[in-house]
């Protein structure tokens, strides 16, 4: 039987902390956990935890959440917990080589794409914008250049028609904690051999901002569809009509062909709520207004003041 080995585990979201959990459950102890400091969120702007900072305060596990991470006294603190490896999932911040190189067996990342496809923040999220049929998951060790490091293992996943981001995270997330003990397992048996990333392989998966949410209309029905999933549950998909916002939770290519006046609304009725794009027409199933409810698009047409002919913008 292998020598546990002390971990530190880095981590923010929800996807990191439900690898976490996992982590914890496994037999190399936790000795100390990393994540972003607590944000201002909601209406009132209250402070919230991180999801991990949630977990390492309900374990009882010392948490550390650094403003700068080349603070020498937080490195005093990474030191003092003695790690033989750093697990880094989901952190939201480029490591210094100071840290990449302070435990024996380095920093191990799992990161939701076939490496070396969809290096950066988003990759679940742009997996879907850009039709992809296929998702993942890659461990590998980190270096100084972004998601460049070697392959440890990996593992695809199938991306449903109607998957959103949320949903192939939530898919993800338990081959990650899977993949992320069985290749603890064999580092610790010494059978695992890391395979370099083909660099002529590479795209990007960069952060998503939130006017990325913004429709546009000239775009295909196809390509607008995608990115309301892919954008589901941030920032969202969104358009203006009379001067409002409506944002878009779901949608559906009603036609791909039609050359059309994009951003029109071609059809607003019990029959459905159709708006046209450069080629093609969508159908907004769910929407909501500022400031209202979420509803059904026809529902939506009943009590609002739209008609065939109108412009979203």
């Amino acid at each position: 039987m292998s020598t546990p080995w002390p971990i530190v585990f880095m981590g923010t979201p929800e996807i990191a902390a439900t690898t976490l959990e996992q982590l914890i459950e496994g037999p190399d102890p936790v000795v100390g956990i990393v994540t972003q400091p607590d944000r201002p969120a909601g209406r009132g702007q209250r402070s919230d935890p991180s999801p991990v900072r949630s977990v390492a305060e309900r374990r009882g596990i010392p948490v550390v959440a650094p403003q700068k991470i080349r603070d020498p006294e937080f490195f005093k603190i990474l030191v003092g917990w003695h790690p033989e490896i750093i697990v880094v999932v989901a952190y939201g911040r480029i490591l210094p080589k100071t840290i990449l190189d302070l435990a024996p067996y380095g920093c191990l990342n799992v990161h939701y794409s076939l490496l070396p496809k969809y290096r950066g923040a988003a990759p679940a999220a742009w997996t879907i914008v850009n039709g992809e049929s296929t998702a993942g998951v890659t461990t590998m060790k980190l270096v100084e250049k972004m998601d460049a490091g070697p392959i440890y293992l990996q593992e695809a996943a199938p991306v449903a028609p109607d998957e959103t981001t949320g949903s192939l995270q939530d898919k993800l997330a338990p081959i990650g904690a899977r993949l992320l003990l069985e290749t603890l397992n064999r580092l610790k048996m010494g059978s695992l051999i890391p395979q370099e990333q083909d660099e002529s392989a590479v795209t990007f998966a960069p952060i998503i901002k939130k006017e990325d949410g913004l429709i546009d209309w000239s775009q295909p029905a196809i390509t607008i569809e995608r990115r309301v999933r892919g954008f589901d549950p941030w920032p969202g998909a969104y358009s203006h009509i009379g001067g409002k916002l409506l944002k878009i939770h779901r949608a559906s290519v009603v036609a791909e062909d039609a050359k059309l006046n994009p951003g029109e609304v071609m059809r607003a009725d019990e029959g459905g709520f159709w708006v046209a794009t450069s080629s093609g027409v969508l159908e907004l199933e769910e929407v909501q207004l500022e400031n209202k409810k979420r509803l059904s698009g026809v529902a939506f047409l009943r009590g609002a003041r739209i008609k065939s002919g109108d412009r979203l913008q």
